[in-house]
């Protein structure tokens, strides 16, 4: 990612002038004295991936967890498609997360008891997904994301890569609209890391897939159309040249 330029992080338009898939303003958010978020606007397309970066503390998983409905600002919206997330109560805001959202963390947290492809069936199951298409997802995106023959194995008998695209396997396979990444590369050495994120961004915009995801790597973050750069709870947006 070269030449970033500050500007509005509201004030990117898509050529086809579709209005965002999720938009936030004023987001301002305190714990105690410490104000995390300092009156954030951020706008996220369709099929559009954002790398929201920053140096430890800046703000910017908190921004994340403000953004998918976790955490609820003390000023500002966040309003996806036509749903406003402050209107919705905490179990309004769990079923859009269950059911429209999907999520990636820094160590996958997958269940070490069960296999890849159960790792990646028994959310769509829980969600009310009917078996045989469960697994039919499920079979699909691992080998999609170069897992097929993993797909029996254990977290245990996982490289770290591997275990970490079974994770974006298990959150696109819930056909999410949104997907969140909370430094989905940070437990991972640079071609690990490369990989996933090719798997990822690949895949999402396959499916159309929205993505914003945090990172403190400046080579996660290329991977992006955009960076949104927090510092001290608040936001500056770099474009990709090329």
């Amino acid at each position: 990612m070269n030449g970033v330029e500050t500007i509005s992080t509201s004030a990117r338009a898509p050529e086809d002038g579709s209005a965002p898939l999720l938009r936030a303003r004023g987001l301002r958010l305190a714990f105690g004295l410490t104000e995390a978020l300092r009156g954030i606007d951020l706008d996220c397309h369709a099929g559009e991936i954002i790398a929201v970066t920053g140096p430890s503390g800046s703000g910017k998983s908190t921004l994340l967890h403000v953004l998918a409905g976790v955490l609820v600002p003390d000023e500002g919206t966040v309003d996806y498609d036509t749903v406003r997330l402050s209107e919705l109560d905490e179990a309004g805001r769990s079923r859009l997360r269950l059911g429209t959202f999907g999520f990636v963390f820094q160590y996958g947290q997958l269940l070490p008891d069960l296999s890849a492809v159960d790792n990646v069936t028994i959310p769509l199951l829980l969600a009310g997904v009917r078996r045989r298409e469960a697994l039919r997802r499920s079979d699909s995106w691992l080998d999609r994301l170069g897992l097929a023959e993993c797909s029996r194995k254990l977290p245990a008998q996982l490289s770290g890569g591997q275990a970490q695209r079974v994770a974006v396997a298990r959150a696109l396979a819930a056909q999410p609209t949104v997907l969140f990444a909370d430094e989905p590369t940070g437990s991972l050495d640079s071609l690990a890391a490369e990989t996933v994120m090719l798997a990822l961004t690949e895949a999402a915009r396959d499916a159309n897939t929205a993505v914003i995801l945090t990172t403190h790597d400046p080579r996660t973050a290329a991977f992006a159309d955009w960076e949104v750069v927090v510092r001290d709870g608040q936001t500056t947006v770099g474009g990709a040249d090329g």
